[in-house]
């Protein structure tokens, strides 16, 4: 009995698919073979057709993946509109520092020019007071003991001292013999602690 059911099954089986070929697949080849022929004999040629439409799918298909590409192209470009916007800002940025540092050289460079300025001022009155002072040595030489002894006890004790460091030795014994005693011992002790 089991090899009944097993024939009728292939039957039923080998029944359903010579129904599909019969009624589906044969009807769709003649229809197909008279669309042809009638296409044909209108003087149309199916096949370049074919691949006209397929030229034109692939066309389609190639849009697609050219605005793709478009959408990741704008995308780059936006990305990188920020990093010049990015890099315009450092620049501008650094112009600023490099503008500041220039002030601050300039003034700097000035400050440099009025400071040698006065070094140099500085200098000439220096020279002018050893000259000056160089000019009253002389004349303190020059002058009798007698009368540069009271001028030299009537300065500020500093002033005094260093004229009397500078006079020559000769005119330097000749005031301190003209001072009092007391005065002269005072000046010489203190002579004798600048030379030392």
């Amino acid at each position: 009995m089991e090899k009944s059911l097993k024939k009728q099954k292939e039957v039923k089986e080998a029944s359903l698919l010579q129904r599909f070929i019969f009624w589906g697949i044969i009807p769709l080849l003649f229809a197909l073979f008279i669309g042809l022929l009638i296409t044909s004999l209108m003087g149309i040629n199916v096949f370049e057709k074919a691949k006209e439409i397929s030229g034109k799918l692939t066309a389609i298909s190639n849009m697609k993946v050219e605005n793709e590409n478009i959408v990741q192209l704008e995308e780059k470009i936006i990305h990188l509109d920020a990093e010049i916007q990015d890099k315009d800002a450092e620049i501008s940025q650094l112009k600023s520092q490099i503008e500041s540092k220039e002030a601050e050289q300039d003034r700097l460079l000035l400050e440099q020019q009025r400071l040698e300025e006065t070094i140099a001022e500085l200098r000439q009155i220096q020279d002018e007071n050893k000259r000056a002072f160089k000019e009253m040595i002389m004349t303190f030489e020059a002058m009798t003991a007698k009368k540069s002894a009271p001028i030299i006890m009537e300065m500020k004790e500093e002033e005094a001292l260093k004229i009397l460091a500078n006079l020559s030795t000769e005119s330097l014994a000749k005031v301190m013999e003209n001072m009092p005693a007391k005065d002269a011992a005072a000046y010489s002790e203190k002579l004798s602690a600048i030379t030392n």
